[in-house]
């Protein structure tokens, strides 16, 4: 009897922890199931949505909604007309989330993404760049996008420009990439022609008799030296190119003539090639540079350099596939020792400069001269002796004269192209044929260049190549 009341107890005791058991189990079961209930399967993914800005849109759905949820009301809004259809307008550019729930459980997420609006944009590219089939817009957050491929830097302008008109802010990303060709090959050609005449007559005398002197000294033809006792000595100019003497009696006359008729030609002809990308700026400088001492602090002196010759600057800006933005400088200078200064017993010499700087527009191959100048001067000098110089004829003893023209005719004249890289194996150079001379060609037959033992005749004339060097004749 006792067994059994313990046993009965013991039974009782399970009875109660498997009840219990089973509530909990049923507990945990269901706070499950509704955790299940507000999440998404994992294989349901969030499908993208797109809305323009200050536009809406009506997404239907083919269950009834029970709720609706925008992440951030400030990019969008949104009204339940019905069961089934929402109405959503973009309020501003961005991304959230649009959420759908249908009987206590979400049904489906929108990834919602509010743009500006870039199809009236895409509309005048259309008309305005009819043309530009290349240019791809698109949308983001704060800007509006362009990328593709578009002809030219002027097209690039007016797209950049109507892209600013419709961005928000003006706030345009440019990915473009401009075609055709970039680098510009500049050929100048600076021709300069100056003549000048010279023409003196100068005329000194000097008369001696016993204790009588007569002298002159117009011109500086003829100078007194330092005398010595009594007698009388001159220096004579190297001016001078005629002296005559003669004596009559105790009398001796000299005459001291400077007639000179001198004519010059300087020819300067210089034609440097630059080639520079698009935008970019090259430099050309054919001379050299000469000292200019600066006076410092504490009589110290520091040297400065002065470029002179022949030099260029060029910037070129291609604006399409046949024509060409060019601003160019060209100078040619000299050194010009008639205007130096003396600064510290240095002598400093002037420059005589010649230059110009325009831009311009023409087509590739086009030509254009930036400067003609054709200068004259003449000066003409006179020195006499008052009222002896005035007299016919014999008035020409008692004066200097001194007459010079100088002609000076300039003209520059620049012709872009656009050009693309050589080919390396197409493309020769001067060193390229030279062959050295061996004894024989260089004793006996007075050769600076040797042959070449099987091909005797190699390489015709002069200046043939495309660089100004020989070239061989062709097999």
């Amino acid at each position: 009897m006792f067994l059994s009341k313990e046993f009965a107890k013991r039974n009782s005791v399970s009875i109660i922890m498997y009840v219990l058991s089973l509530v909990l189990l049923g507990l945990v079961f269901s706070a499950i199931s509704r955790a299940a209930d507000s999440v998404l399967p994992e294989i349901e993914k969030p499908k993208k949505l797109q809305v323009v800005v200050g536009k809406s849109i009506i997404l239907k759905s083919p269950t009834p909604v029970k709720r609706v949820s925008i992440a951030d009301p400030e990019i969008a809004a949104f009204i339940l007309l019905s069961p089934k259809e929402i109405y959503i307008t973009g309020k501003a550019s961005g991304i959230t989330n649009l959420t759908l729930w249908q009987n206590k459980k979400i049904s489906v997420i929108y990834d919602l993404e509010v743009d500006y609006d870039i199809s009236r944009l895409k509309q005048k590219f259309h008309e305005v760049l009819p043309l530009e089939k290349e240019i791809r817009v698109i949308a983001t957050h704060d800007s509006i996008t362009l990328s593709g491929t578009i002809s030219s830097a002027a097209n690039l302008s007016q797209a950049m420009a109507l892209a600013e008109a419709y961005a928000p802010k003006g706030n345009v990303r440019n990915l473009l990439e401009v075609g055709g060709v970039h680098q510009v090959m500049l050929e100048v050609r600076m021709a300069e022609m100056s003549k000048s005449v010279i023409k003196n007559l100068g005329i000194n005398f000097s008369y001696i008799r016993g204790g009588d002197l007569g002298l002159s000294l117009l011109g500086g033809l003829t100078q007194l030296d330092e005398l010595t006792d009594t007698t009388l000595s001159l220096l004579v100019s190297p001016a001078v190119n005629t002296i005559f003497s003669f004596n009559k009696g105790n009398a001796n006359w000299t005459g001291f003539v400077e007639a000179l008729k001198e004519n010059g030609l300087v020819k300067i002809l210089a034609e440097p090639t630059l080639i520079a990308l698009s935008g970019q700026t090259a430099n050309f400088l054919a001379g050299g540079e000469f000292p200019i001492p600066v006076p410092q602090g504490l009589g110290t002196v520091a040297i400065e350099y002065k470029s002179f010759g022949v030099g260029l600057s060029f910037t070129p800006t291609v604006l399409s596939e046949d024509k060409i933005s060019i601003k160019v400088a060209p100078e040619v200078s000299e050194l010009d020792f008639s205007a130096a200064l003396s600064i510290g017993g240095f002598v400093v010499p002037g420059l005589s400069t010649r230059k110009a700087s325009t831009v311009v527009e023409l087509a590739d191959g086009q030509s254009f001269a930036i400067a003609g100048l054709l200068k004259e001067t003449v000066r003409d000098s006179m020195s006499k002796f008052p009222l002896l110089g005035d007299i016919p004829i014999l008035g020409a003893l008692f004066r200097s004269r001194a007459f010079q023209k100088n002609e000076t005719e300039l003209i520059i004249i620049v012709t872009p192209h656009l050009v693309k890289p050589l080919d390396p194996a197409r493309q020769t150079l001067p060193t390229d044929f030279y062959i050295e001379p061996d004894d024989t060609e260089i004793y006996l037959l007075g050769l600076m260049e040797g042959w070449e033992k099987n091909q005797p005749s190699t390489v015709r004339g002069e200046l043939d190549g495309e660089f100004g060097h020989g070239v061989p004749y062709p097999d």
